[in-house]
């Protein structure tokens, strides 16, 4: 049994766990546990995964009325939630039970260790998660994909093995080329993504680069999120901007997978999927964690690669045309550069993460 959701940085290390251990064992069952609300209720049923729901919430953490009585209700939805998760435990009889983080792991994980089923946890970030950090004191085992994370929990519980969709992307055979955008498929590509559902700050500032970017050697394909590209097209009409041949300005890329193996740099997020990906590829990147997640961890995530040499950070308060342009351009035009970051992301990338979670997994039920 196989429980995480909100957001896809739990879902995906949790569906990449999945896809290795069905690769090995077709006659395996798994069960998937998540919220009739959540990313993974749309995204696990898809994937033809058996789909349980609980309903549960987060905390609130304003300290007023409406976050007391916020957190009142969340406290007894976590306990009906144990409730449900037992009996849904009952039902399936899961031989171990992982947790790959969200809130609603922490019902499901709680309920199982109370039942005496071998659980175990998944970490993807350098800073532990509140639900993670609660279910450490009762699952058997802790997994984590940052070293950083390991001084958070009960030591003798924890290992570590990376994140598991680093293997998904590692071994996945690409033929894309850049012609198939209208680029050259020589010439070498940055690409700007600030997530599915785009960035803001990213967004206004990369739009307003694109003239600059216009007159460079190299090639950009700025994704802007399905939800922000129309906003951006408007801004760049506006402003009279065109993208010359080299710059190319989509809303998304459904393969994207496929797409990385062919870029030469990248500018993002710090998410813990994505970190993941590009370690795993060995691809150099400028870095602009997200200061609204909790507890800062995308800055902590990113200071990771910075601090050997596999990433730029450039913070999203310094973020501005000049500031961006000048440490592109010193990436993009030295070509000894990317290939020392490349090495040293390489090296920090895990390309067999999620065999390492799944022999620990099978470990645990062997120990029990």
């Amino acid at each position: 049994m196989v429980s995480g959701g909100g957001t896809g940085g739990h879902i995906y290390p949790a569906l990449a766990l999945i896809d290795d251990l069905v690769a090995k064992d077709p006659t395996a069952k798994v069960c998937y546990v998540g919220t009739h609300r959540g990313l993974e209720s749309k995204i696990v049923p898809a994937r033809g995964i058996p789909f349980e729901t609980i309903k549960l919430q987060g905390f609130s953490r304003k300290l007023n009325w409406h976050g007391l009585t916020t957190n009142i209700e969340t406290v007894n939805l976590f306990l009906r939630g144990v409730r449900d998760a037992r009996k849904i435990i009952k039902d399936f009889q899961p031989d171990v039970v992982v947790g790959t983080g969200g809130y609603v792991s922490s019902a499901v994980l709680y309920a199982a260790s109370r039942m005496h089923i071998p659980t175990l946890i998944h970490e993807q970030n350098s800073v532990v998660g509140v639900t993670n950090k609660f279910l450490s004191h009762f699952v058997d085992q802790i997994a984590i994909a940052f070293e950083d994370a390991r001084s958070q929990f009960p030591g003798k519980k924890v290992i570590f093995t990376g994140n598991p969709r680093a293997q998904q992307v590692a071994q996945m055979h690409s033929d894309f080329q850049w012609d198939s955008y209208g680029l050259q498929n020589t010439v070498p590509t940055l690409l700007i993504f600030g997530g599915s559902q785009g960035a803001l700050k990213i967004n206004a500032v990369s739009e307003q680069a694109i003239p600059k970017f216009n007159d460079r050697h190299y090639q950009v394909v700025f994704v802007t999120g399905q939800k922000r590209y129309d906003d951006v097209v408007a801004q760049m009409k506006k402003d009279d901007i065109t993208p010359a041949a080299n710059v190319v300005v989509k809303p998304y890329i459904s393969n994207m997978p496929e797409v990385l193996p062919r870029v030469a740099a990248i500018v993002g997020r710090a998410g813990a999927t994505s970190l993941a990906e590009i370690t795993a590829l060995g691809i150099p990147s400028i870095l602009i964690p997200s200061p609204y997640v909790t507890n800062d961890h995308q800055t902590k995530n990113a200071r990771s690669l910075v601090n050997v040499g596999a990433a730029e950070m450039i913070t999203e308060d310094s973020l501005t045309v000049d500031h961006l342009m000048s440490v592109v351009d010193q990436l993009m035009k030295d070509d000894d550069k990317r290939q020392q970051m490349a090495v040293a992301a390489k090296k920090m990338g895990v390309p067999d993460a999620a065999d390492q979670l799944l022999a620990a997994v099978i470990k645990l039920t062997h120990q029990k």
